[in-house]
């Protein structure tokens, strides 16, 4: 490697899995360059969340990164971890500073079956990573009275409608949206649907939602026209919050949610790697308690892999881009070989599978790696 990574370690039992996977595929094999940072929720509370902008500048800088699950926080887990503040997502705010699109696919083998049977190719889930419901503010109405939306501009314009006339208690939630920000929303999903020659689609509810969801579609349309018309699976575009359900669903639909990619790429090609799931946190209490897990970390493996397969790619190192390949293809031969995590067992058709716990697990893809490496 002649640029680093950023490395962007997580909590719970992916921080444990972590260590395991650099452990076992990484380090061995690669002469890792790495800029550490520990979005840990503990490492976050210390520095008032500085470390995540910290981090997020930093993939700006290198143009790419890799990050570990990371918590968001609830009450809950503010006193579980006494917490000096309910911080942010961290997700949300690299997503925010790289002004990046997150682009979620399953990983598939021919053993586990989709649920709807004509999905014969991944589905790619594009995500707006801006506002929507994660920019809301919110209100209780807790008494009979008049909601009204109101905007004052700079040059003295004022507009107000009424939402709605409370008869009793009820709830508010205002949301916002920018131009700037769709219009890069919709650059990188045409820019990586010509990458990765997909198709693109975009749906939106303009017939209901005639301003909000309408500027998505022509913004959307204008892009098209200006940019991609002539440049000629599929990538399925999504507000934020639609993106972030239909990921799921499309995970569950092919298999397991533990088998699902994502990235963040920046309209001006900075790319950041992980996880689309959680800390797994039942299976980190149960680690804690000295019980072995069988943890699927797929997902996270693949965020390594995908993270120096581009950094090879930027750099211009063939053997690095190789690295990531047969990562993952050892992944693979483990899998149709039957060795699977027990989240998989019963998923699968037409394989003897046998449940291995995590560290077995990555041992095998280890096995398969050297063995493809020579």
């Amino acid at each position: 490697m002649t640029t680093p990574i950023v490395e962007m370690d997580g909590d719970e039992m992916t921080r444990i899995l972590w260590k395991m996977i650099k452990d076992e595929l990484i380090l061995p094999f690669v002469d890792l360059k790495s800029e550490y940072y520990d979005l840990g929720l503990v490492k976050r509370d210390e520095t008032g969340d500085k470390i995540t902008i910290e981090a997020a500048e930093a993939c700006k800088k290198y143009g790419v990164g890799v990050k570990c699950a990371t918590i968001t926080p609830n009450l809950k887990r503010m006193d579980e971890y006494k917490l000096h503040e309910m911080w942010k997502s961290p997700n949300g705010t690299i997503r925010s500073i790289l002004d990046g699109t997150v682009f979620r696919a399953p990983i598939t083998i021919p053993s586990i079956k989709p649920v709807v049977k004509n999905w014969e190719k991944p589905i790619t889930i594009a995500r707006h990573a801006y506002g929507d419901v994660y920019k809301s503010v919110e209100l209780r109405a807790d008494e009979p009275g008049v909601a009204k939306l109101v905007f004052d501009g700079e040059s003295g314009k004022h507009e107000e409608v009424v939402i709605h006339e409370f008869k009793g208690a009820g709830v508010l939630q205002g949301m916002h949206n920018l131009d700037k920000s769709i219009r890069s929303f919709a650059h990188s999903c045409f820019k990586y649907a010509i990458d990765t020659k997909q198709d693109l689609w975009f749906s939106t509810k303009d017939t209901i939602s005639k301003k909000y969801d309408a500027q998505f579609r022509i913004i959307f349309e204008e892009v098209y026209e200006q940019n991609y018309r002539s440049k000629g699976g599929y990538i399925w575009a999504c507000k934020n919050y639609d993106g972030d359900v239909m990921s799921d669903m499309v995970s569950t639909a092919f298999g397991s949610l533990a088998m699902m990619t994502s990235v963040l790429v920046s309209p001006d090609g900075n790319y950041e790697y992980e996880a689309a799931h959680g800390t797994v946190t039942r299976h980190y209490y149960k680690y804690l308690e000295g019980e072995e897990t069988s943890t699927n970390p797929m997902a996270t493996i693949f965020a390594w892999s995908g993270a120096l397969r581009k950094r090879g790619e930027k750099d211009g190192l063939k053997d690095l881009m190789n690295f990531g390949d047969q990562l993952e293809a050892a992944c693979f031969d483990t899998l149709n070989s039957g060795i699977v995590t027990k989240d998989l067992v019963n998923l699968m058709e037409g394989v003897d599978a046998k449940a291995v716990n995590s560290a077995e697990f990555i041992k095998t893809i280890r096995t398969n790696l050297e063995k493809r490496l020579g």
